[in-house]
Parts: C-alpha cells; sequence; structure tokens
C-alpha cells in the first residue's frame, strides 16, 4: 500500500482476531519487508472465564505481550526463516520487535499522540509507522539514539522531562508490534502503517517539538483538572 493511512481521533479501525497464521504473516513480513528484527513473546490462554497470560502469573501487567525468557534480546532476528520455524512452533506468541536496533520509539498517551501526529502533518514533517496500544499509548518510530537525547532536548524546549509523559524506548527494550492482543483489551493497531513511502524513519528532532508541546498541553489541563 503506497498511500499513508492515519487513523483520525474518533475513527475506530477493525481489531483484527489473533489467529495463529496471521501472526505469522505479519511476523514475516516485518523482517522480510522492514528488516525489522522480531521476537516471539507470551500468549492468551483461556481460564477461569478470561484469558490469561502464558507466564502464568495471575496479575500480569501486560498479559500476552511481553517477553518469555529473560534473554529475549539474543533471540530477536531478522531472519524470515527463522520467524516461520518459531511461530510455526507457537502460532500463538505475540510479535515484538526489540528497540535500538532499527529503530526507537516516542511512547507518548494517545491522546497527546493525536493531536501531535496532526501538527505534524499539517507541518509535512517525515513521519514513520506511529502504533496505538490498547492501553491508550501512542509510539512514534524514529531512528535509533532516541533513549539517549529525549531528555535534553525536552529541556532545550523548556519542559521538564518528569513534568511531561514522553518517553523513548531504546537499547535494551522492546515493543508490541500489530496485531498483538493486550488480555481483553484489544489489540495493538497500526495509527500509522508501515508503508514503502515511510520506510526511512525521522530523527527525533524531527518530531520532539511537536510531541512535547502536545505531551506539555496534556499535562496543563489534566492539572487544571485536578485543581477545579
Amino acid at each position: 500500500m503506497g498511500v499513508e493511512e492515519t487513523m483520525g481521533v474518533t475513527e475506530t479501525a477493525p481489531i483484527p482476531k489473533q489467529r495463529g497464521e496471521q501472526l505469522l504473516d505479519h511476523a514475516v513480513r516485518y523482517a522480510e519487508e522492514r528488516h525489522w528484527d522480531v521476537f516471539a513473546g507470551t500468549w492468551l490462554e483461556p481460564g477461569d472465564g478470561r484469558e490469561l497470560c502464558s507466564c502464568g502469573a495471575a496479575d500480569c501487567p501486560a498479559p500476552g505481550a511481553h517477553p518469555a525468557v529473560k534473554d529475549w534480546a539474543s533471540h530477536a532476528t531478522g531472519s524470515a526463516v527463522q520467524v516461520r520455524r518459531v511461530w510455526g512452533k507457537n502460532p500463538q506468541a505475540s510479535i515484538l520487535l526489540p528497540t535500538g536496533r532499527s529503530f526507537d520509539a516516542l511512547d507518548v498517551p494517545d491522546s497527546a499522540g493525536f493531536l501531535a501526529l496532526a501538527r505534524l502533518e499539517r507541518m509535512q514533517r517525515t513521519l514513520g509507522p506511529v502504533t496505538l496500544t490498547p492501553d491508550h499509548r501512542m509510539l512514534f518510530f524514529v531512528l535509533p539514539g532516541a533513549g539517549v537525547k529525549v531528555a535534553d532536548l525536552v529541556r532545550k524546549l523548556g519542559w521538564t522531562p518528569s513534568a511531561i509523559d514522553l518517553t523513548a524506548r531504546g537499547e535494551g527494550e522492546y515493543v508490541a508490534a500489530p496485531p498483538t492482543r493486550f488480555g481483553g483489551r484489544g489489540a495493538v493497531q497500526w495509527a500509522r502503517r508501515p508503508t514503502p513511502a515511510n520506510r526511512w524513519l525521522p530523527d527525533t528532532e524531527e518530531l520532539i517539538d511537536a510531541l512535547a508541546y502536545a505531551c506539555g498541553s496534556e499535562a496543563a489541563a489534566e492539572r487544571k483538572r485536578r485543581q477545579g
């Protein structure tokens, strides 16, 4: 698909069912078409009238969407052959992408993310893929290195990093890729899909002003609501 698709604030994209063959197909495409490393995470299993994480923890914070082993980084691969082998053995495993390799991710609340996305598009800034998670987060894919410079960039823009909800996922971290599901909360979706047009990712500097402004505005609005 060569045309960018952006999910509007009120638009709801269909949530894909987590079928084994679909997960395999998506994981292979991430490796083959985007040259991203991928690795298999936990999955969801029926139990007690609801879906539980395969890790067995009743209070799992990310059921069905976190690494299944401690040394997950060593299992990440960009080989489509290996991806087919892994998901062939466990078709229900979630699809996780390590950050700090092909990309980092700027992580913001979805309310701020939609505002920033609209602003960045009006400004005709270069944009990469953007995910929307069931726990109301948006992740903007950028070139590696964001993790070590976001705090300084935010300060230079006049914001206190700890005062706004903007973080970076870099080396040693990961993100869940569509159509991975988070428990009963729904699936990770693309707010802006990977396409040939956004193969080249932006630098953090190209997005940080709009993201920091949107997060700062959201933080100020939340303070007013609490005071009111």
